[in-house]
């Protein structure tokens, strides 16, 4: 085999949701890109394991993979958990040359992503200017990685949203009720809430609950496998086959 596989590597959850979107997604990248191999791997709760991807690839002839993490920020799980299991797999298997992917967010495909998301959850162009949004995400102690919501929150501000508020799932507050309220007691007409997350799972889901129990108007969907979310993880596998120094823009 001389061209290199694109390796997916998703966190994994016990909700069967979470790997039926990872495998659409991947289907998506297949199709956006004929003619490249594309596995998918967990980090745990779901078959197959990156090591045993990585085992199946290396029996198989190939020489070079490409592991993209399935995460937004640079947190605990791009910094450290993938970059010990992908160590463990190169010496056990020298043959096979194996490069570690930055994480797809910040990007502006994410953004436009999400702004997909809620026009089809109903938000209106000309309902943005008296319409706060909150921008939920799955929530983390990483400094980095808060430090990037807060960044893609200040984007949006300049998008035409009245107000842009983040909001976390867990590690963090505020909840997305309270952002919700926060932007109500405000005086926002309308609130809106994205999930800043690429699949269903146990967090979105208290994304969700806390945007119904406070009232939002409008909730938009994960990122799921949108076309944007596919073109970013094809834009991430050609940048990290790049000369170091160079890149790609996403």
């Amino acid at each position: 085999m001389t061209h290199p596989t694109l390796l997916v590597i998703a966190h994994g959850s016990r909700d069967p949701r979470h790997a039926a979107t990872v495998h659409a997604l991947t289907e998506r990248v297949r199709a956006e890109r004929p003619g490249l191999r594309v596995e998918t791997a967990f980090l745990e709760f779901n078959a197959p394991s990156v090591p045993r991807v990585l085992e199946r690839l290396a029996a198989q002839g190939a020489d070079e993979v490409v592991a993209l993490p399935l995460l937004l920020t640079r947190a605990f799980h791009a910094k450290t958990d993938i970059p010990s299991v992908l160590r463990e797999a190169r010496a056990r298997l020298p043959r096979l040359r194996i490069r570690q992917a930055d994480v797809l967010g910040p990007s502006p495909l994410l953004n436009a992503t999400l702004g997909r998301r809620l026009r089809e959850a109903g938000a209106r162009p000309g309902d943005l200017p008296r319409t706060g949004l909150v921008l939920a995400s799955a929530g983390s102690t990483d400094p980095e990685a808060i430090a990037v919501i807060a960044e893609i929150a200040r984007e949006l501000r300049h998008t035409g949203w009245c107000a842009v508020r983040p909001a976390f799932a867990s590690a963090l507050l505020p909840r997305t009720e309270d952002a919700v309220r926060e932007l109500r007691a405000e005086g926002v007409d309308r609130v809106a809430v994205a999930p800043y997350v690429i699949a269903p799972g146990r967090l979105p889901d208290r994304i969700a609950a806390g945007a119904e129990a406070a009232g939002a108007d409008v909730l938009a969907d994960v990122l799921g496998p949108a076309p944007e979310l596919a073109r970013l993880l094809l834009n991430r596998f050609d940048e990290a086959r790049l000369p170091v120094g160079a890149s790609l823009s996403a």
